[in-house]
């Protein structure tokens, strides 16, 4: 087994070992799709549908494993959530996921109207969502009414200055498994292809958009990097750094005050632009 295929099954295992086996509260309730995973909350009406792109740097993680953020955000925004699989590499290599998150779009859209819809990912999930809402705008299909994305990595080039500047205090992502994770996901593609990256793609037209992310991450500037490139391309964007804060540190939950905060802001912006739905 070579070196990057070790640091794959490291990463599968944490998945599956570790965010696989966080607790959920007794009144939720997941319910296994074509498409993932349903989420729903016992004793809520939900008030819209988030479509769900889970982490795990494009090499793990699913819908069951990565979970956690996933309840914790339809729980604050009170929405019915759906989490989607998509196929990992290095079996399966880019535009496999892409493809994949746009069928099951797709697949939303025969259900729930556009104008009830909301995206949403955390890591490479935040990635995937970005590139799905470009490629269901090129392809001329109604865009969801907002976006959320929890720490992307939006520059699989590694460019961002915080690459260097936050190694040492990241505790979370390391630099040898993003840059084997981000290899086995190109699979000698282009980096900065616009599909695989969304920095360098042509941001117009995507709905209004709510990033956060930790100032202690390595991915810190691919979110404010992503954000001063939407406002430019005239999207309503949000940014929210949470100070001294890692990686995805949402999922952690309510019971970690920065985290309670933040999935309040999600919650307050999903339910502003659902509810303001015709």
């Amino acid at each position: 087994m070579t070196v990057v295929h070790e640091l794959i099954e490291d990463q599968r295992r944490f998945f599956a070992e570790v965010m696989g086996a966080r607790p959920i509260a007794p009144d939720v309730r997941l319910r296994e799709t074509d498409l993932g995973l349903e989420v729903t909350i016992t004793g809520t009406r939900p008030r819209g549908t988030v479509l769900w792109v889970h982490g795990g740097a494009f090499v793990a993680g699913s819908a069951r494993t990565a979970v956690a953020p996933a309840v914790h955000v339809a729980r604050a925004a009170g929405a019915r959530l759906l989490s989607i699989d998509y196929r990992l590499a290095p079996e399966h290599p880019h535009p496999a996921a892409l493809d994949d998150a746009l069928a099951a779009y797709w697949a939303v859209l025969a259900a729930v109207p556009a104008h009830e819809l909301a995206v949403a990912g955390e890591s490479a999930g935040g990635t995937l969502t970005l590139a799905l809402l470009l490629a269901a705008r090129d392809a001329g299909l109604p865009l969801p009414r907002a976006a959320v994305v929890l720490s992307p990595a939006s520059d699989l080039t590694m460019a961002g200055a915080s690459h260097r500047t936050k190694s040492g205090v990241d505790p979370v992502v390391r630099a040898d498994l993003l840059r084997a994770s981000f290899e086995a996901y190109r699979a000698g593609a282009d980096a900065a292809d616009p599909r695989i990256s969304p920095l360098h793609a042509d941001l117009a037209g995507l709905p209004p958009t709510l990033i956060q992310c930790g100032s202690h991450e390595v991915l810190l500037d691919d979110s404010t990097r992503l954000a001063a490139r939407l406002a430019a391309a005239d999207v309503a964007v949000t940014l929210e750094v949470a100070p001294g804060m890692p990686h995805v540190f949402q999922a952690r939950g309510p019971e970690l005050p920065e985290a309670g905060a933040a999935l309040r802001s999600i919650g307050r912006f999903l339910r502003e632009h659902l509810d303001a739905a015709p």
